[in-house]
């Protein structure tokens, strides 16, 4: 099916619902929980169709995860990966949820606002009052 207005909108509502939750962190709990989350990307269309090119994507991943506990570029390189992946099966027509067809368009979109959001750093969008929650690492 077409991408619509509504298949747009929400993806880049989760972005910011993600960044919203993520931003009540403080540092180094914000950095170390994007580094699992990037790891946990790479494992999301595992066993998707591309046979051994999966094991490489996840393996590619879990490298950047590793780098990405002391630097959110690489969290904003894995979202960039990402997102070609999820072009990828979205042309395949193997989506990553597949009883929503354009779930992995939507997925590029929502990870396009991530990888943005990573490589500025991935401030607190809660301004100089900071983050709300203490996390210990």
């Amino acid at each position: 099916p077409p991408i619509d207005f509504l298949n747009t909108v929400l993806p880049i509502v989760v972005a910011v619902l993600f960044i919203a939750a993520m931003s009540l962190l403080r540092e180094p709990s914000r950095r170390n929980l994007s580094a699992l989350f990037i790891a946990g990307a790479g494992a999301t269309y595992f066993g998707g169709s591309f046979g051994f090119w999966e094991v490489g994507f996840c393996a590619l991943f879990t490298w950047l995860a590793f780098k990405a506990l002391n630097d959110y570029r690489f969290v904003g390189v894995g979202w960039l990966l990402h997102i070609g992946w999820d072009i990828l099966h979205h042309l395949y027509g193997r989506p990553i949820l597949p009883l929503v067809p354009l779930s992995s368009a939507g997925c590029a979109i929502c990870d396009t606002g991530l990888a943005l959001w990573y490589f500025l750093g991935a401030p607190s969008i809660y301004g100089k009052r900071g983050p709300l929650l203490a996390v210990k690492p």
